[in-house]
């Protein structure tokens, strides 16, 4: 099997199912007694790890504008300079910058009516990750720490959860979770590269854990545990012939051409050959989307990155048999205000925004919710954050009422509150 490819569950060998094999013989042992509806239910939870579900985030750092990308106002005073393009799907019409989105609009479901109350860039884009609102007491995991911890492959050798760009932690499900950083995605990551023979490199964590040792045996148990963890996956992936996943060299010249030879584009690219390897959660991260002068020309550049990235991304994807198990993801902290201000810009604008959808079950094709005529308020089916979450959880099958344990006690929620928007899967 090529080093490339998800391990499937309902690939066949010797004519026995994974899947089947592990229902069949639990199914059997909990007949005879020697296993426990607690196993049971462990084997399930692995039998779901192995299923290869993933998520892949293109995060729109600075509040993207509903008007210049998924929601556009011809003909009003809420429109600005874009003119609106028809799509692969007759009534659903979008910003000219994004005329490769428009070719594989069947397999998007665009979110018109997402609406919240935070204005703020920071806490914003913190309860964009979380869902919570940020707490002086408790440090929320990123939704995809949650994910991760759910169904990601705990026995990878490269990172499970990937951020091309800085995004939200782990919080308080500690490090075994936090996101592996990308800066310069196409090249092997800094430090990453052995430098020493293996030997030598040996020699040097050999080192290393005595010096750890030491310190343990001095009060600092806890920090050595945590370092250690890091250690370790560092120590795995440096050894691993899976460091290759970062190399988009081994890709056709006309396959990177098409995702853009930018970092957006090269990042969703990276994205895709990590889900192929195993990988569970990718951010990818596109900024300057906070366009309070100027937007006419600001918003060009990076739409059309964005746009020739995600379309790439989804049509990649669905060529490869992989987007029904891959939940692409398409949003920003918020949206900004109908009114143009005195710059030619617009404000930032939680009351009304867009999000997008493709794969992981999710129906394409379709608008979801409406805002007003003007743009200014929701006019149909407003969509929560949480409801977004709950939505998220039901495509990669995660349980979003599951608790963990804050370090203050307090059992919380992956989602607290919120409904699944039954139209993106029906």
């Amino acid at each position: 099997m090529s080093l490339y490819h998800h391990q499937q569950v309902h690939s066949v060998r010797g004519g026995f199912s994974r899947r089947s094999f592990i229902r069949n013989v639990s199914l059997g042992a909990l007949a005879a007694g020697t296993l426990s509806f607690h196993d049971l239910m462990s084997v399930s939870a692995e039998e779901l790890r192995k299923q290869g579900r993933s998520m892949i985030l293109l995060w729109m750092s600075g509040g993207p504008s509903q008007f210049e990308t998924f929601d556009p106002k011809p003909n009003t005073s809420s429109a600005g300079d874009k003119q609106a393009i028809k799509t692969t799907v007759s009534g659903i019409e979008i910003a000219e910058d994004w005329k490769n989105t428009a070719k594989v609009m069947q397999d998007i479901a665009l979110i018109r009516s997402m609406t919240n109350k935070e204005g703020n860039h920071q806490r914003a884009t913190y309860q964009m990750h979380t869902g919570y609102v940020p707490s002086g007491s408790v440090k929320h995991p990123s939704l995809g720490s949650n994910i991760t911890r759910e169904i990601g492959d705990r026995e990878l050798e490269i990172p499970s959860i990937v951020s091309v760009g800085a995004t939200e932690g782990a919080g308080f499900l500690g490090v075994d979770y936090e996101p592996f950083n990308i800066n310069n995605p196409g090249n092997i990551p800094d430090n990453v590269a052995a430098t020493v023979t293996d030997k030598r490199y040996q020699k040097r964590l050999g080192l290393l854990g005595r010096l750890d040792t030491e310190f343990a045996s001095r009060g600092g148990e806890v920090v050595v545990k945590n370092h250690n963890k890091i250690y370790n996956k560092a120590s795995s992936l440096v050894l691993s012939p899976q460091t290759r996943v970062f190399d988009l060299n081994q890709e056709p010249v006309e396959l990177r051409r098409e995702y853009g030879e930018n970092n957006f584009g090269k990042g969703c690219l990276l994205a895709r050959r990590l889900v192929e390897a195993g990988s569970t959660f990718i951010e990818v991260r596109s900024n300057g989307w906070d366009n309070h002068a100027d937007i006419s020309e600001t918003i060009s550049p990076r739409s059309q990155e964005v746009d020739a990235g995600m379309a790439a991304l989804i049509s990649d994807l669905k060529q490869r048999g992989m987007l029904d198990k891959t939940l692409v993801v398409w949003m920003g902290e918020f949206g900004r205000t109908p009114k143009i201000n005195a710059r030619g810009g617009r404000d930032h604008y939680p009351r009304v925004f867009s999000a997008a959808l493709a794969g992981g079950g999710v129906k394409g094709g379709q608008v979801i919710g409406a805002s007003t005529k003007d743009g200014s308020a929701v006019q149909d089916r407003p969509v929560a954050v949480t409801d977004l979450f709950c939505s998220i959880c039901q495509s990669l099958q995660v349980e979003p009422r599951k608790e963990n344990m804050s370090p203050l006690g307090r059992p919380m929620k992956i989602v607290d509150g919120g409904k699944v928007i039954n139209e993106l899967f029906s």
